[in-house]
């Protein structure tokens, strides 16, 4: 028997999509994910950030106005298209994600990242059109970026975009806080305090994101790309971005 989750008749999941969703989502993916702070080093090791409350400020400029904003229309379509089947426009938005970096070290994040899901999704969870996007990827000689692995196989494990975008973007957001709380004299409370306060951002770009297209890109969140850069050359250092 098949047992579905509806919301109010907007979006209807298997439980097996929920499972696997959750899996590909955790912490515990061998993706590496915990070893990136996406240039919150430098910017604590500046002062920009020294509190709960402007490590808030920083994480919802960036997922509203930078790299977060954009990572979530290249997960929105990259669902869209694998949902529609449309390899053509699916390899279009594979190109330019994997380009699409304002770093280096943004660059290895989703590319390593990426690499690493595509690998593991593969092996354990087998899947058609991952297996073609690899294959044409390798051909083109680029690098798979994370936002469009996981929004291809979302699609095609059959999870709605309504639940797998947020739930995406709470999972970068939530390995930041992470950092966060590893960085700054800050305590597992206040870390989920900062997740709390987050939530309305992850959803309204979410929200955003449903209507944007590859047109819609850009950044708007410059401090970030500079503490990215920064970070490169920054002499102590416990992650690698």
């Amino acid at each position: 028997m098949r047992i579905m989750i509806m919301n109010k008749g907007r979006c209807e999941l298997p439980l097996l999509a929920i499972l696997r969703q959750q899996s590909w989502l955790s912490p515990t993916f061998p993706a590496g994910a915990y070893s990136y702070s996406h240039g919150l080093e430098y910017a604590i090791e500046a002062g920009h950030i020294h509190n709960r409350e402007t490590l808030v400020d920083w994480l919802e400029a960036d997922l509203c106005y930078g790299s977060g904003r954009n990572e979530a229309i290249f997960f929105h379509e990259s669902w869209r298209f694998a949902s529609e089947d449309n390899r053509a426009r699916l390899i279009e938005v594979a190109k330019l994600a994997t380009a699409f970096r304002s770093t280096s070290e943004f660059a290895l994040e989703s590319i390593q990242q990426g690499s690493a899901y595509l690998a593991t999704l593969r092996r354990v969870w087998c899947d058609q059109i991952l297996d073609w996007l690899s294959d044409m990827l390798q051909k083109l000689n680029l690098p798979p970026a994370l936002a469009v692995v996981l929004g291809v196989r979302a699609a095609t494990q059959g999870v709605p975009v309504c639940l797998a975008l947020p739930a995406f973007l709470q999972s970068l957001i939530a390995n930041l806080v992470n950092a966060g709380v590893r960085l700054l004299p800050l305590g597992q409370t206040d870390g989920q305090l900062a997740l709390a306060e987050l939530e309305e951002a992850v959803l309204t770009a979410s929200r955003k994101a449903a209507h944007a297209t590859l047109d819609d890109l850009g950044s708007a969140a410059f401090l970030v790309d500079l503490s990215s850069m920064a970070h490169e050359t920054q002499y102590t250092r416990l992650f690698r971005s």
